[in-house]
């Protein structure tokens, strides 16, 4: 949908060739496995209409978020003011933190018998954590190594709401701003170079350092804050596999 050219270190699937639009259909596919799989294993159990309704929720959700991102950055509408760090929020936690974070851990409760609505804490540092991990991404999509990180980041050209544009036109004067409006959404890679330039000027890597390691000690404070040393230690071991990533 973004029109990006690699995914886990691989050609993105609409690129290979015989594919293309194929792909979307192949989409389709995978999506209606998740139903067909839950049926097959969980069908005689006494969750299985939670998981089902889960999963649903989730996956409209996930789709919002993208919408959401995808809106932002319509061609002929591109607008930096929208840009803030109230939208970037509300982008990733719909289309990363969802998914990514609170699914998994909301399936295990399920699956021993609990009621999520009982867990909302749960669900709220688990949400905390998949803005964290997004806020990575989008420094990593900028800084981090492709051969690391498994795609060539394309934030910049793109348009995206990304975490480092709030940041620096958060911090950068007039005539820095004037530089970010110019150049930011360009594909030429003169343009991409000067946004890049401005992110060091302005030291965002420092400004991530700082917002990760505040991060890290809210979350670990939220977590043993939960009553349940069996439910801390599943939330410290997720915090623990993403703090300080570098893919």
């Amino acid at each position: 949908m973004d029109g990006s050219h690699t995914r886990r270190g691989q050609p993105c699937w609409f690129r290979v060739p015989k594919v293309g639009m194929i792909a979307a259909n192949d989409g389709v596919l995978l999506r209606n496995h998740i139903s067909r799989i839950l049926k097959n294993h969980f069908r005689d159990k006494p969750y299985y209409v939670d998981l089902l309704d889960l999963f649903n929720e989730v996956e409209f959700q996930t789709a919002s978020g993208q919408m959401i991102d995808l809106i932002t950055t319509i061609e002929g509408e591109k607008d930096l003011s929208k840009y803030s760090l109230p939208l970037h929020r509300r982008i990733v936690q719909y289309k990363t933190a969802y998914y990514s974070f609170y699914l998994p851990v909301a399936c295990a409760l399920l699956m021993a018998g609990e009621n999520l609505d009982k867990h909302v804490e749960v669900k709220d540092i688990l949400v905390q954590m998949g803005i964290y991990f997004q806020v990575q991404d989008d420094f990593l999509d900028c800084f981090g190594s492709p051969e690391v990180i498994g795609k060539v980041g394309t934030d910049i050209e793109d348009y995206k709401c990304s975490w480092l544009v709030v940041k620096a036109l958060e911090l950068c004067n007039e005539e820095q701003k004037k530089l970010v409006h110019e150049n930011y959404g360009k594909v030429d890679p003169a343009c991409v170079a000067k946004v890049k330039e401005l992110y060091k000027t302005l030291d965002l890597e420092g400004a991530f350092v700082e917002y990760e390691k505040e991060s890290y000690e809210k979350l670990t404070k939220s977590i043993e804050a939960h009553p349940t040393k069996e439910v801390q230690a599943v939330l410290k071991s997720f915090l623990a596999k993403i703090y300080k990533r570098q893919k």
